[in-house]
């Protein structure tokens, strides 16, 4: 008497399509790949499953399809907008480690000249990081916690953080299995194209270039009309001064490339420590520092360029610095 075959579980189809051998195996389609990630945030997925299917994900690189797809699919687990709206979705998902978080000072900036602002990020991940919650401590300013704090912040202050953790907590849960797995998870790729609150320009950082052009295209995809994607410091999307920067974007859904020169001569040294409260120091005029100085309003040229608020690089860097120099000191950003 033999015993009867059980039933294949429904998401054994997408392990399959991805391990099946190396003659037999392919990516998974924009569909597919939605469809996997929805069973995912909605717990319809045993963990060895789980673990199989983001190692696969991992070991080959994901394509353009599949990360546009878990986009769209993830992007269901994330909270309601609460009537939130924002000028700039912000990716914040490395954390920095060499360099102070200036790309903080960047957003704050163009939130003080009226461009809202929402930025959100993973946090924890890897040790000897400093990431946004830190950074925006030590300026007096708390994270929100539910989108009716973030669709107030905006309101007020043009500007709002959140983490994964709160945003998506199933994504979170997603995101811890590193230490598990050993390997990063797929969602710091994914993560940064959320735009959970539908943005009209989406900025975000790689720390491999390889990634940009994936980026631009699951952006596409997506329907993203205007995006800057390029080789951030640490990874996070900050302008690295001493070195000419590729920004890959997209115009109106149409994608491109601009090459953008260096900002300053000579290598930049790590810094010996990234003592926070010098950001304070930096936005109140107390401290002046060529390089942060570099790096925060070229952060703030690619932003102006390529949301279609600059006719050019030079005119963007011109306007970026004047935004920088007339940020409205010694202006309170912290209040909670």
């Amino acid at each position: 008497m033999t015993s009867a075959t059980a039933a294949e579980h429904p998401f054994a189809q997408y392990v399959r399509i991805l391990g099946k051998g190396p003659n037999l195996s392919r990516p998974l389609t924009l569909d597919e790949a939605a469809t996997a990630a929805g069973m995912v945030v909605r717990g319809e997925v045993e963990p060895a499953q789980l673990g199989a299917f983001l190692c696969l994900l991992r070991v080959k690189a994901e394509t353009p399809e599949e990360i546009a797809g878990m986009a769209r699919g993830f992007k269901t687990a994330v909270a309601a907008s609460a009537g939130a709206t924002a000028d700039v979705d912000w990716a914040a998902y490395a954390g920095k480690s060499r360099q102070l978080p200036y790309y903080v000072l960047a957003a704050l900036t163009l939130a003080a000249h009226g461009i809202r602002v929402f930025m959100h990020g993973a946090e924890g991940h890897t040790d000897g990081r400093v990431y946004t919650s830190e950074a925006l401590a030590a300026l007096g300013i708390t994270p929100c916690r539910t989108m009716a704090e973030v669709a107030q912040r905006l309101e007020r202050d043009h500007f709002a953080y959140m983490t994964l953790a709160d945003m998506a907590p199933a994504l979170q849960k997603v995101m811890d299995l590193k230490p598990v797995l050993g390997l990063r998870s797929p969602l710091h790729t994914v993560g940064r194209l959320l735009n959970p609150l539908n943005a009209p320009f989406s900025i975000n950082a790689v720390t491999h270039p390889p990634y940009m052009p994936v980026h631009q295209e699951a952006m596409r995809l997506l329907g993203q009309p205007f995006l800057a994607t390029f080789k951030g410091e640490g990874g996070e999307a900050e302008r690295r001064p001493e070195k000419p920067c590729e920004v890959l974007f997209l115009k109106d859904g149409e994608a491109g490339s601009e090459e953008w020169p260096a900002l300053l001569t000579g290598a930049r040294a790590k810094e010996e420590s990234l003592d926070l409260t010098r950001l304070k120091g930096l936005w109140t005029g107390e401290i002046e520092d060529e390089t942060a100085a570099a790096a925060i309003a070229g952060t703030i040229a690619v932003v102006l360029r390529y949301s279609g608020r600059a006719s050019s690089i030079a005119d963007a860097e011109g306007r970026a610095l004047t935004m920088w120099r007339e940020r409205s000191l010694p202006r309170s950003i912290g209040a909670a």
